[in-house]
C-alpha cells in the first residue's frame, strides 16, 4: 500500500489526484473519506492566495468523491488587501462537481496582541496508542481507519461511542510533497462525526453533508487532537462539533451537519 493518501497524475492539462486505500471512506468502497480530499482543497486554496493565511475552509459535499480520480478547480473571488476569498470545486472524470468549497484568507500581523491559546486540554505525552473508532469499515475494504493513521487517546477517552478526544497523525497527502499545517489538520477535522458517534455504523449511518474548519492560528507539529461531540435528533439530522488543538494549545474548531440514516448495505 502506498504511504500517501493520493498519487498525482500530471499527464493531462491539470493535476489529477488518484486515491490510495488510505483515503477510502466508511460508507462506500468506491468513495473517499472527505478528510484527505479536504486537505487537497486546502492545498489549492493556499496556492490560489499565497500572500495570506488560510483561516477558514467550508466544504459542501455534493456527491461521493471517487477513489478513481478527480481534479480541483479554483478561483479567487475577492482579492482584498486584508481579507481574500476563494472558491474551489472537486470535479470527477465525468465533469460533475463532487464538492463545492469556499475559503477565507487573512493578512497576519505579528505582535498585534499577546497570544491567548496556551491552554492544552489534553497532553500528548499522557495519551496511549489505540485504534481508530471505526476499526472495521461497513464495506469490509481497507480504508481511512487503517495503516495510514496513528491514533492516541488521552486518559479517560477511547474508541467507544459518545463524546471523546483523540490525537491523530497521518501519512502525507502526496508523494515527495510536504504538507502545510492546515493540510495536516484536515483529515482529523473530518472525523468529528466518527469519533463522537452515538451508535455503530452497522446500526445507523451518520454521514456529514458539509465540513467547516476554522483555525485561529497556524498549527504546529504533526500530532493534532480533536475533542468532539455530536447531537443527533430523531428527525434524521444532527450536528457534530469539536475543538482542535496541538501540543501548544487550541488552534480552532471543526463542525459538520449530519444526516442520520439507515445503515448502509453491501
Amino acid at each position: 500500500m502506498a504511504d500517501t493518501f493520493f498519487t498525482l497524475d500530471r499527464s493531462g492539462d491539470v493535476d489529477r489526484f488518484v486515491a490510495t486505500d488510505h483515503a477510502r471512506g466508511p460508507w462506500n468502497p468506491d468513495a473517499c473519506h472527505a478528510g484527505p480530499p479536504t486537505g487537497l482543497v486546502a492545498r489549492a486554496a493556499e496556492r490560489a492566495v499565497d500572500d495570506k493565511r488560510l483561516m477558514r475552509l467550508t466544504l459542501d459535499l455534493v456527491r461521493p468523491i471517487p477513489m478513481t480520480g478527480f481534479t480541483i478547480r479554483s478561483e479567487v473571488t475577492r482579492a482584498g488587501r486584508a481579507v481574500a476569498t476563494s472558491a474551489h470545486a472537486i470535479v470527477d472524470d465525468a465533469g460533475r462537481e463532487c464538492v463545492r468549497a469556499s475559503a477565507l484568507h487573512v493578512r497576519t500581523e505579528a505582535g498585534t496582541l499577546a497570544a491567548s491559546d496556551g491552554v492544552v486540554p489534553h497532553v500528548l505525552a499522557d495519551a496511549t496508542p489505540g485504534h481508530f473508532p471505526l476499526r472495521e469499515l461497513p464495506h469490509g475494504q481497507p480504508g481511512f481507519s487503517g495503516a495510514g493513521i496513528e491514533v492516541r487517546y488521552p486518559p479517560g477517552h477511547g474508541p467507544e461511542v459518545g463524546p471523546t478526544a483523540m490525537w491523530m497523525r497521518t501519512v502525507a497527502l502526496l508523494p515527495s510533497e510536504a504538507m502545510s499545517s492546515f493540510q495536516k489538520v484536515c483529515p482529523l477535522a473530518d472525523c468529528v462525526n466518527g469519533i463522537s458517534r452515538h451508535a455503530d455504523p452497522r446500526q445507523v449511518g451518520f454521514v456529514n453533508a458539509d465540513l467547516t474548519i476554522l483555525l485561529h492560528r497556524e498549527p504546529v507539529g504533526d500530532w493534532f487532537c480533536l475533542d468532539a461531540s455530536s447531537n443527533w435528533h430523531d428527525n434524521g439530522t444532527g450536528v457534530a462539533h469539536g475543538l482542535l488543538f496541538d501540543e501548544h494549545g487550541t488552534i480552532g474548531r471543526a463542525m459538520q451537519a449530519l444526516l442520520i440514516t439507515p445503515p448502509p448495505s453491501f
